[in-house]
């Protein structure tokens, strides 16, 4: 305990427990360092609690039961198929306390001190945590900050009643008949989606000319495709304007090339974006930490501010919202504290939308790499050639590799089809490594697998494919 109003003397403060904060705070104990991390919420952050993993546990259930009433496809009779939601969001709930039950046991397992409140520098060495029962003070040589995101609310939309965010929408009670989504980008659409194979009539309104505005297009048109399957309606070119709720439903009014349009549903879902934390009573402003015009804190290669012992990561930086991404920095954050020569390197940050079919991809697109300057050649291999993936009944999709025509450097992938976020993990690492295509197909990949569908689009490329026609060059 803290005696009057002394301050005790720590290494290195975490303020954020989401994969940011934990695993930076887990590193830099590894690293010998006395670590504090703060948190007002559950350990985990965003991403344990009310994002990353919830939202999978749901998806896999939704996919589930679809399976289950689809069963005949592979000559297997199912009854009366049913969702009881109450044992899915039980399921749910038992995955997350799992998984931030892990979270807790790795951090006291690394001696890392935990402290269950909101934190606010006094200094740019010091700061106070606080909750309900104690108030103490620590001094720091170093300081991580991880404080995450949150849903970007807009003013025609507030959150409240039948407005959902994120958040609410992962916490239903039950399957609603109908909801509207604003937002196609990989939220609104692996949500979306998700509700819909439960059996919500769905509405995605985007302002864009495709969902998944990331990824592309001839990724996003197969699951443009399923969505439609699934009694998914998805209006592009949108302009969502107002919203009217009553105790039953909402009515949002939009417009699409000037025309004005209204859908009406249980409930609506607002899904554009992220907002850093960077604001509200930590103190940044008190302590200068410099902040650029959209409330990203400026940081450099290994995750400093303009305060070299105060760095920051994940969500609050520039890049993009990802659970791994903020992992990856705290990493990086942690070892330049060790005074390790880590840095970061951005270049093999896979992206990956749990949407049906998957997406995923990593490093370069085609045009990225010919803006970089590189003379590239791609191919693409398709599910449909691939033994394993017509047994699972998942025909749709393809790999594609895109390469450097004059060294056979891999310098990007997309991956749209079933099990494509695992897929994506051995491209990455061949981007990484600095791998060619003859490095991928002489790698012996084991038959059936998936797997293969990864050296044949090598082989594509390379122009010598076993399982398909060579592409004319």
């Amino acid at each position: 305990m803290v005696v009057g109003d002394a301050s005790l003397d720590i290494d290195t403060l975490v303020i954020g427990a989401g994969p940011g904060g934990y695993v930076a705070a887990i590193r830099a104990a590894q690293l010998g360092q006395k670590v504090l991390i703060v948190d007002k919420s559950e350990l985990g952050g965003v991403c344990l609690n009310r994002g990353c993993i919830p939202s999978k546990a749901l998806i896999s259930a939704a996919h589930q039961y679809e399976n289950a009433l689809h069963a005949d496809f592979f000559g297997v009779s199912v009854g009366d198929v049913k969702v009881d939601f109450t044992k899915t969001q039980e399921f749910k709930e038992s995955v997350v306390k799992k998984m931030t039950g892990g979270v807790s046991a790795l951090l006291k397992g690394n001696k890392v001190e935990i402290f269950n409140g909101e934190c606010m520098f006094i200094s740019q060495n010091e700061a106070r945590v606080f909750n309900d029962h104690e108030s103490p003070r620590y001094r720091f040589k170093n300081c991580i900050i991880a404080t995450g995101s949150r849903p970007i609310e807009l003013k025609p939309f507030p959150f409240g009643g039948r407005i959902l965010s994120s958040t609410e929408a992962l916490n239903l009670p039950e399957v609603p008949k109908s909801m509207i989504v604003i937002g196609g980008g990989y939220i609104g659409a692996e949500l979306g989606q998700m509700y819909s194979k439960f059996g919500t009539k769905v509405t995605i309104i985007e302002g864009l000319d495709t969902v998944l505005p990331g990824f592309d297009k001839d990724m996003t048109s197969l699951v443009a495709k399923n969505m439609k399957k699934t009694n998914i309606e998805i209006v592009t070119g949108a302009k969502a304007e107002s919203a009217e709720q009553t105790d039953k439903d909402v009515t949002v009014k939009f417009s699409v090339n000037g025309e004005s349009k209204e859908v009406t549903a249980e409930y609506l879902l607002v899904t554009v974006g992220r907002r850093p934390n960077t604001d509200g009573e930590l103190g940044l402003d008190l302590i200068e930490v410099e902040l650029d015009e959209r409330g990203f804190v400026k940081v450099d290669h290994q995750g400093r501010t303009n305060h070299k012992h105060i760095f920051a990561i994940g969500d609050i930086v520039a890049g993009p919202a990802l659970a791994h991404k903020a992992s990856y920095e705290g990493k990086v954050a942690a070892e330049a504290i060790a005074g390790m020569p880590s840095v970061v390197d951005y270049k093999c940050i896979p992206a990956v939308v749990f949407t049906d079919p998957e997406c995923a991809s990593v490093g370069y697109s085609e045009q990225q790499a010919k803006d970089k300057g590189h003379k590239v050649k791609t191919g693409k291999f398709s599910y449909a050639a691939n033994g394993r993936a017509v047994s699972l009944n998942g025909a749709e999709g393809f790999v594609k590799i895109v390469a450097d025509d004059e060294t056979g450097l891999v310098l990007g992938a997309q991956i749209v089809g079933i099990e494509a976020s695992n897929l994506i993990a051995e491209l990455g690492l061949a981007i990484e490594m600095g791998a060619t295509l003859e490095d991928i197909a002489l790698t012996i990949h084991a038959h059936p697998t998936l797997g293969e569908l990864v050296a044949e689009a090598a082989e594509v490329v390379l122009g010598h494919p076993i399982h398909t026609m060579a592409p004319r060059r």
